[in-house]
């Protein structure tokens, strides 16, 4: 379940390079003597659910190899108001130029993980599986869908590449739901599945007539998304987007789709409280 290191340090060394600027801490430097030790303690502020923790200790890795960073908890797990997270020791201004980017992941991912949990306890005993989309942040896709698998949710499509993905725009342009279909399945290999997006029972009715694997129901209300069910009736799975949220999903999960996608996991997503304070 863990993201390889390649990744981690690659966007953690963007985010520390960025952070620092010409090259140096100003405000550490000038009030801290280079030779200062400390220890500091990070510690969750609220409840919630963990995720980026070895992205954290990496960013005071990276940042002085001396450092020693103790991990306390794993990602995925259940935080308490006040629980500590990991300790670092070391030089003291080393520990406060990593702090804000090692903070800025923990908060972000964590905060992705603990909103991702809230939908998964939602739909807790129905068949329906959370998924994330692509609506993430440039260059943090890798870390916020880990986030979401730390939650208890899984991944659509990672980019592009993936699979075949045909929405309304693609169909207008490709002249239809049938030749769209037929010219995506000529064009792709036979491990590449084909997914498309019907937002009225009509256009399902169209779709059904042809082979594909995933048929997206979007903006449907719990109604039109039985029915869709029915329709589809294990030919294909079902995948529910549009107008979900926390006070929607159940409904949603009942009519017994297969997958329910929400972009709001990754791209609004509230940051967790955590902090780190000097241990005293």
């Amino acid at each position: 379940m863990s993201l390889p290191k390649i990744i981690i340090e690659d966007i953690v060394r963007r985010a520390l390079l960025e952070d620092l600027g010409h090259g140096h801490d100003s405000t550490s430097d000038a009030l801290i003597p280079a030779n200062q030790n400390g220890r500091l303690v990070m510690k969750a502020r609220e409840l919630g659910c963990l995720a980026g923790i070895d992205i954290a200790e990496t960013a005071f890795r990276l940042f002085d190899s001396n450092l020693v960073v103790s991990k306390h908890m794993e990602d995925g797990a259940s935080l308490k108001e006040g629980q500590e997270i990991l300790s670092v020791e070391g030089a003291a201004q080393s520990i406060l130029s990593a702090e804000r980017t090692a903070l800025n992941f923990m908060i972000h991912l964590s905060g992705i993980a603990t909103e991702t949990n809230k939908y998964v306890q939602a739909i807790n005993g129905t068949k329906a599986n959370i998924v994330c989309t692509r609506k993430t942040l440039p260059g943090l896709r890798a870390v916020q869908k880990y986030a979401v698998r730390m939650g208890g949710g899984s991944n659509h499509r990672f980019g592009l590449d993936d699979g075949v993905l045909i929405k309304d725009n693609h169909i207008a342009l490709a002249g239809g739901v049938g030749p769209a279909i037929e010219k995506a399945r000529a064009h792709t290999g036979h491990m590449v599945k084909i997914e498309i997006e019907v937002d009225t029972l009509e256009q399902l009715e169209d779709v059904l007539e042809h082979k594909t694997d995933i048929i997206l129901l979007d903006n449907m209300d719990p109604g039109q998304l039985q029915e869709a069910v029915r329709l589809i009736n294990g030919r294909a799975l079902s995948e529910a987007s549009g107008g979900v949220n926390l006070e929607t999903v159940r409904s949603i999960a009942e009519t017994g789709v297969d997958i329910i996608s929400v972009g709001a996991l990754t791209h609004s997503a509230r940051a967790l409280d955590i902090g780190l304070d000097i241990d005293v």
